[in-house]
């Protein structure tokens, strides 16, 4: 698996011991660390599919396996995860297993009894070593080696998600020719396939089994192309897809497609699970795609409602209104007040045209990029582009995520603090002026 990236929640798994050792450990972690998860595989025969399951960052070895089946297991998971940073528990009195440990490849080692802050000290240095040898080996300054993530979702269906995410895609790999990505995430109804006209025999099923080994053989493999250039991660046919995608694995698919490209943008679904909203955490920007219409709005303030509850600000939430000029539809300013958040951007109906595009696998920013709809899309990729160029950034170069902005149409912000690793409604026949037509 790749390296760890501030701001991500750590996975740390340990492997055997007993309950004292799993309480001791996640005493240590609760008392000194912040957004971290522990797992737990008692027998150590487990080691190999949890670690493929769950992707960790960190592996504790304990060293009650045995000293040779302790070194053993070491050289079986440095072979099957060579980024993951091991480190070998050992008593104060068995140097020999922890040199023997270290030959096998484990980064580092804690003596038992385990102390919160030798535990936590070496859990910085391994980790700072994981991330420098990254650097080390692509040869690229830290601010390049992770790109932009957008995510776009919507309260339900039917409101011209996939279509936006689509061509606003199209336009951003346009507007800044870097590389980017497109992510079908929605496992329940998935359509980039279709909309995009593009076939592959792979899916993301495809590569969530060799994330460990993700690289650009795996990345040409399994990513289909499209005419505009972009790339396109397809998701499973719903019949494939047996159970929902363990969490760890997505958040490492996106950690991954972060370093490899400068953009991702990812087409989520429903429901709104935890699937989803693990995509929603991963992403610098969310586009919040609504319709004018009293359905949706109710769902709308729903899903802001839990959106809040996972303290995203609203500097990461865009709300773009679709079909603004529809006859009848909600204004903006009542949509504004409703929902207590800006409308960032609208976008104009024409249903036709869209329709049209759709039907034949076209995006119109190829078909129809000066149209009303084609030009309000290509101001929304300029506007999130200039956005997060001014975010301030974090200490990987990115922008802050959860930054903070004041909220004129909401004094009453439910938003937690920040945590880190380490310490008049109806318009009528009257259309209103759309954003970026000009």
């Amino acid at each position: 698996m790749a390296g760890y990236l501030s701001g991500e929640t750590l996975r740390i798994l340990l492997v055997g011991g007993d309950e004292a050792g799993h309480n001791t450990v996640v005493n240590a972690l609760t008392e000194r660390m912040g957004n971290h998860r522990l797992f737990w595989a008692s027998q150590p025969e487990l080691a190999a599919v949890r670690t493929q399951d769950l992707l960790p960052h960190v592996i504790l070895i304990d060293n009650s396996l045995g000293g040779s089946a302790s070194t053993q297991l070491i050289r079986e998971l440095v072979a099957q995860t060579p980024n993951t940073a091991l480190i070998a528990l050992v008593g104060a009195d068995q140097m020999s297993l922890a040199r023997a440990s270290m030959l096998a490849g484990a980064r580092a080692f804690v003596t038992k009894p385990i102390t919160a802050i030798e535990l936590t000290e070496t859990l910085r240095q391994v980790l700072g070593q994981s991330n420098d040898e990254t650097i080390t080996r692509r040869d690229q300054p830290a601010a390049q080696q992770t790109g932009r993530i957008l995510a776009w979702c919507a309260p339900k269906g039917g409101t011209g998600r996939t279509t936006l995410a689509i061509n606003s895609a199209i336009a951003l790999h346009h507007r800044t020719r870097q590389p980017l990505v497109m992510v079908d995430a929605d496992f329940a109804a998935p359509a980039l396939d279709v909309a995009l006209n593009v076939h592959s025999e792979a899916d993301m099923l495809d590569v969530l089994p060799r994330l460990a080994q993700f690289d650009q053989d795996l990345m040409t493999s399994v990513l289909a192309t499209h005419s505009s250039g972009i790339r396109v991660l397809l998701a499973p046919p719903p019949g494939d897809l047996l159970e929902p995608i363990p969490i760890p694995q997505i958040q490492q698919l996106m950690s991954q497609l972060k370093r490899t490209f400068a953009w991702t943008v990812v087409d989520t679904g429903l429901p709104q699970d935890e699937s989803m909203f693990t995509f929603l955490d991963a992403a610098d920007r969310i586009v919040l795609n609504v319709l004018p219409e009293m359905v949706g709005l109710r769902n709308t303030r729903i899903m802001l409602d839990l959106m809040r509850e996972r303290s995203y600000s609203d500097e990461k939430i865009w709300v773009v209104l679709n079909r603004a000029t529809i006859n009848g539809g909600i204004s903006r300013s009542a949509i504004e007040n409703r929902l207590k958040i800006q409308v960032r951007h609208t976008v104009p109906d024409d249903q036709g045209l869209v329709t049209h595009s759709v039907n034949r696998g076209v995006p119109l920013m190829l078909s129809h990029p000066r149209s009303a709809v084609g030009r309000s899309i290509t101001e929304l990729a300029r506007q999130l582009t200039a956005d997060l160029e001014r975010s301030s950034p974090n200490s990987n170069g990115l922008p802050n995520r959860h930054g903070r902005q004041s909220n004129p149409y909401n004094n009453d912000q439910r938003q937690g603090p920040l945590r880190r690793l380490f310490g008049g409604m109806f318009r009528g026949n009257k259309p209103d002026p759309f954003d970026g037509s000009k």
